[in-house]
């Protein structure tokens, strides 16, 4: 050191004793070093701060971002993609090519069964008309409304005590036809509605038989008159006549049941045995049957052996027996009408066939 130098003592440093809060480490340096800073999150804001409950800091590295950790309910699905990749390598696995067309097929069973259910027994219950109008396309004017609560009105009634003929525990007919003891009645009362005495006798006698064999049904002539009426005129459409057996020569035969003109589409069932048609079926006889009808419940009216769609005895009686079926009580108005279209399913004929019955139970009280 030289002469004239101002001599400096330098004194050791003490430690820097940190004060609460200060940020500075007790065991790191003392001076000089800049207060460590808290890493920040996303949103500006130190991380310690916004960071999830359970985050942890690394006290030896101060530097150190602190880790975050999801809460159960943010953590993310696999989006459609990842879930159609997965499906489609499972896939290609032994596992998933056995399983997946398994599964498929289950599916398409289960759909075809609820399919059945619903439709099946729609099909089954759905009503097939008796018969079709020989002379007539299907009318396409308005509909008149079905009236409400009303029946054909009474009638004359058969002879008191009136019993069919032929019937079990009945004697036996002497000669001719069971309805010919209807003979006398047909004609006074066929002479006030305007109705052959032939056909009289045929509807007169089939409400005898339903009074005999199904009471609860309570069926009237007149509506089998009403239904003979708009079916072929009582066997008189296209020109035929009624023959003393009571058979329509030549035969009533309707028009092709094709789908054309508002018709029914029904292919040949009889192969052309009733109808003549071995294409399509056609209403057959004064009551005009469809062949299925007529082969589940033709009648043997006249007791000749024979169940003839065009005699209009045998007609008569089976268009009774269908009417009837069911449990149907006639002189309830909805089963009245539910019988009329159960025959022939269109409102307008339905109505036609009330008016003709209306008036013939008017005509024959007087």
């Amino acid at each position: 050191m030289a002469d004239g130098e101002e001599r400096t003592t330098l004194r050791p440093l003490r430690p820097a004793t940190p004060r609460a809060g200060s940020g500075v480490d007790p065991d790191g340096p003392a001076i000089g070093l800049p207060r460590p800073r808290r890493p920040l999150s996303g949103s500006g804001k130190p991380a310690a701060e916004t960071g999830p409950v359970g985050s942890t800091a690394d006290t030896d590295a101060p530097a150190a971002r602190r880790r975050r950790v999801r809460f159960a309910h943010a953590v993310r699905l696999p989006g459609p993609r990842a879930a159609a990749r997965a499906t489609r390598d499972w896939s290609r696995r032994p596992s998933g090519r056995l399983t997946l067309p398994g599964v498929f097929l289950l599916v398409l069973v289960a759909a075809t069964a609820t399919a059945g259910a619903l439709l099946v027994p729609a099909t089954l219950g759905a009503s097939r008309p008796v018969a079709t109008d020989a002379t007539a396309e299907t009318p396409t004017g308005p509909v008149d409304p079905q009236p409400s609560g009303e029946v054909p009105p009474p009638t004359a009634t058969l002879p008191p005590g009136a019993t069919p003929p032929g019937l079990p525990g009945n004697a036996p007919p002497v000669g001719g036809r069971p309805s010919d003891a209807l003979a006398g009645w047909a004609s006074e009362v066929g002479a006030k509605v305007g109705i052959d005495p032939i056909a009289m006798q045929a509807y007169g006698y089939a409400e005898l038989v339903l009074a005999e064999t199904n009471r609860s049904c309570s069926l009237s002539w007149t509506t089998l008159a009403a239904i003979g009426l708009v079916e072929s005129r009582h066997g008189q459409a296209n020109n035929a006549q009624l023959g003393a057996d009571g058979r329509a020569i030549p035969e009533i035969i309707g028009l092709p049941l094709d789908g054309q003109g508002g018709r029914m589409r029904i292919a040949d069932t009889d192969r052309g045995e009733l109808d003549g048609d071995t294409t399509y079926d056609r209403a057959i006889g004064p009551m005009q049957f469809i062949p299925t009808t007529w082969q589940e419940i033709g009648a043997d009216a006249d007791n000749d052996g024979r169940k003839d769609p065009h005699n209009i005895h045998d007609a008569a009686l089976a268009a009774g027996m269908y009417l009837c079926k069911g449990g149907r009580n006639l002189t309830i108005p909805g089963d009245w009408w539910n019988a009329i279209l159960s025959y022939n399913d269109v409102r307008r004929y339905a109505q036609e066939v009330f008016d003709a019955a209306n008036r013939y139970g008017q005509a024959s009280r007087t």
